[in-house]
C-alpha cells in the first residue's frame, strides 16, 4: 500500500501550495479554500470539520488526484 502523500494535520494552505493538483479536489468534496485565510493556519482536519465533511473522505479525495 503506497504511503499517502497528503495527510488530516497538512494545513489546507500547504496541500494547496505543495500539491496544485489537489485544489480540484478541495472544491469536489465543498471546500472553497483558495483565497480563504483560514486556510493558512486550518489543518484538513480542522477544515473538514467547519465544512461537515468526514476528514478521513476529504484525505483520501485529496490523495486520489495525486494518482
Amino acid at each position: 500500500m503506497a504511503q499517502q502523500a497528503i495527510t488530516g494535520d497538512m494545513l489546507v494552505g500547504q496541500v494547496m501550495a505543495q500539491f496544485p493538483q489537489a485544489v480540484d479536489a478541495l472544491y469536489e468534496q465543498g471546500m472553497g479554500c483558495i483565497g480563504c485565510p483560514a486556510s493558512q493556519a486550518e489543518s484538513i482536519n480542522d477544515a473538514s470539520a467547519v465544512h461537515g465533511l468526514n476528514p478521513l473522505d476529504v484525505v483520501a479525495a485529496l490523495n486520489a488526484k495525486l494518482q
